[in-house]
């Protein structure tokens, strides 16, 4: 297996899981469906595990049939895993509930997402792997790709070592689709790390006619109680189990990790616990303010969220902390604090009555960040950091909306920005099943593979996908990218359909001097006429240097009817600069083969011609400074629509629901009919 390799979350974790099972049960659930869709692959190509056998790879009629299969296989003394999310996860609670309670080491593999409240939510946060914190099973975060590939392995190594099954997760599409450049580790050291005197201790609790004993019995009040306890010493024991794990891996892999970690100013007074996608970029803003702005910051992500270590926690944070924000992916109506609040705060409290920490007592607050996928940026994380070092500030925040209700949310810059200068930014703007994320997906395979830059591609959707926009947020550069966010200031913006110009502000988020490649169906002298006043004006504004191919006419010409993907990535490689353009056409010339080489020499030849073409008919506008476009398209609202269309649904149309208030959001979560009239 090759040593790095650009995929995303859901493949970096199935990979593992895939070498380390025999049975695999899966039921298909946004995000995690590509997890189970692979393992099914596999199994069908004829990939084997680790042992050289090839996984059974069942998919059920349910969520709750998934973690039926793997209870049952777990109790035949197989090794098993699945994958799920959301209301999926939830229909295996009764069955974690038993793998815990029977010590079955397994693990149920998650990319968190929304549950469904007062709506359905497709997007990621941690609502769903909150609900299952009190079935036994432990709790392991990912904060990357690149973490989604080695937490998986050191969660099958800690399940089989301790008896107790892992649920590990990472946040839904921020990680689960987000596609990175990543090192994969290779069989070898998975066999030096697996202990199979675990796996043999897992096989001798089988259930067999060879060796028979009762299990799932009915118990009376005389004894539920003790066998509930029974187990205390094997938890209380597993922080360390897994740390010894992670102290194992670092050895043979050079990445380390640790149960709790601390990165930042060694003397920080002002730090945030998170866990999930968020650590990287609180990260990323400490290197950028404590560096510019002479700050002393810190953070502490967690990785093994259950059991919670005390002992763990309180031994990597700083003696000089005074402010500490707990940031937690969920919202827990009702309760005196979220998940994670209320354990950071009960660690303080009882690691003050322990005498583990012999200081007094920080000021610690609770905020929520980042449900339903939310953006969370260095600007917001900068608000936390400055609300942190004001004494009266909320115990309890919102970051990222604006409540006018409870009045929760901290403000917070939306121009700032911490981008590395040297990174290629780019956003690519596309329709749902038009070819723009695969031609994305595939320039990121040939920049992260060919190259020694590091890559990262992120694509955000609508929940309707197909026939909707899509935008694809490419980065490239020469460290790893930890910016888990959308592109706040790109050099290269592509439009791939010219009437999302009258829709949508494309050029938002453009730096000055940047690129803007427009998919335009005009001749070359009459393209700048056609573009919309505002769009010319920002153009202008900004200095953009303006290239122009109309590739639905250069897609029919060479027989490919309204197919552009190719067209269009042609273009981002002869201008972008990423590659020198000879060898950059080469490469996409051998990515063609290898893409279409099943579908014979005709489809090579066509997408051959094309290329070509493309390079004939992409040209550069050299544009006046006079606006002469058509003038700026007005969204039309009827006057006598109600309050709620004009309020509501407007924005939704304009791509600035984001900017809504809590108080126009009902609190029934009813909604008026007919609105889409």
């Amino acid at each position: 297996m090759k040593k790095s390799a650009i995929i995303d979350g859901n493949e970096a974790c199935a990979l593992i899981a895939y070498k380390l099972s025999e049975v695999i049960a899966i039921y298909p659930i946004t995000p995690s469906s590509n997890m189970g869709e692979l393992a099914d692959q596999w199994m069908s190509e004829g990939h084997k595990n680790l042992w050289g056998t090839i996984p059974q790879v069942i998919e059920m009629q349910s969520e709750a049939g998934a973690a039926g299969t793997v209870h049952g296989a777990l109790a035949a003394g197989a090794l098993s895993t699945t994958f799920t999310a959301s209301q999926g996860l939830l229909l295996m609670i009764p069955n974690m509930y038993k793998i815990a309670g029977e010590m079955m080491p397994t693990v149920f593999h998650v990319a968190a997402r929304s549950l469904a409240t007062s709506g359905l939510s497709i997007f990621g946060d941690h609502s769903d792997v909150m609900s299952t914190r009190h079935t036994g099973m432990a709790m392991l975060a990912s904060n990357s790709v690149q973490e989604a590939h080695d937490m998986a392995l050191i969660a099958h190594l800690a399940a089989l070592r301790s008896s107790i099954p892992f649920l590990h997760f990472f946040d839904g599409f921020r990680t689960s689709h987000e596609v990175s450049k990543i090192n994969i580790i290779p069989d070898d050291i998975i066999n030096q790390l697996v202990n199979f005197e675990d796996i043999k201790r897992h096989r001798q609790q089988a259930l067999t006619p060879d060796n028979p004993r009762i299990s799932g019995v009915a118990m009376n009040p005389d004894v539920y109680f003790q066998a509930r306890e029974r187990a205390n010493p094997v938890y209380q024991e597993l922080p360390d189990v897994v740390a010894q794990i992670m102290q194992d891996f670092a050895k043979l892999t050079q990445r380390s990790y640790a149960p709790m970690e601390y990165y930042g100013d060694a003397s920080a007074q002002h730090i945030i616990v998170i866990m999930g996608s968020g650590a990287d970029t609180v990260r990323e803003t400490i290197d950028y303010l404590n560096s510019q702005n002479n700050e002393k910051f810190g953070v502490v992500s967690i990785h093994l969220f259950r059991p919670f270590s005390i002992k763990h926690l309180l031994a990597v944070i700083p003696t000089t902390v005074k402010h500490i924000a707990v940031l937690d992916r969920t919202k827990e109506p009702g309760s005196t604090g979220e998940p994670l609040y209320q354990d950071v705060l009960t660690a303080f409290v009882e690691g003050i009555q322990l005498k583990i920490w012999n200081r007094p007592l920080p000021r610690i607050t609770g905020g929520r960040y980042g449900l339903s996928s939310k953006e969370f940026t260095p600007s917001m994380i900068k608000s936390i950091y400055d609300h942190l070092k004001t004494n009266d500030g909320k115990i309890h925040f919102t970051i990222g909306i604006n409540d006018d209700v409870s009045h929760s949310s901290l403000a917070f810059d939306q121009k700032y920005n911490i981008e590395a200068h040297d990174n290629f930014r780019g956003i690519f703007w596309g329709l749902g099943a038009d070819g723009t994320v695969s031609a994305n997906k595939n320039s990121i395979k040939i920049i992260g593979e060919e190259t020694n830059n590091w890559a990262q591609g992120y694509f955000v959707y609508d929940s309707k996908k197909s026939g909707s926009k899509t935008t694809s947020h490419l980065r490239f550069g020469p460290r790893p990218i930890r910016s888990a966010y959308l592109i706040q200031k790109a050099n290269f913006i592509a439009c791939h359909q010219f009437q999302f110009l009258e829709k949508y502000n494309c050029l938002e988020n453009v730096g000055e001097g940047a690129i803007f490649l427009l998919n335009a169906p005009f001749e070359k002298d009459n393209v700048w006429e056609q573009i919309p006043k505002n769009v010319q004006e920002n153009i202008v504004k900004y200095k953009l240097r303006l290239f122009c191919i109309d590739a639905k006419k250069v897609a029919r010409a060479q027989g490919m009817g309204s197919i552009i993907n190719t067209i269009m990535q042609t273009c981002f490689f002869a201008i972008s600069g990423i590659l020198p353009k000879p060898e950059a056409i080469a490469k996409i010339k051998k990515s063609i083969e290898k893409s279409f080489g099943k579908k014979g020499q005709a489809i090579i030849d066509k997408n051959f011609q094309a290329v070509d073409a493309t390079l004939q008919n992409l040209y550069e506008i050299e544009y006046p400074s006079l606006f002469n476009g058509p003038p700026n398209a007005e969204l039309i609202i009827p006057e006598d629509a109600p309050d709620f269309i004009h309020a509501f649904t407007k924005q939704l149309i304009l791509d600035k629901g984001d900017a809504i208030p809590v108080s126009l959001l009902p609190l029934y979560g009813q909604y008026p009919t007919g609105t889409t009239k």
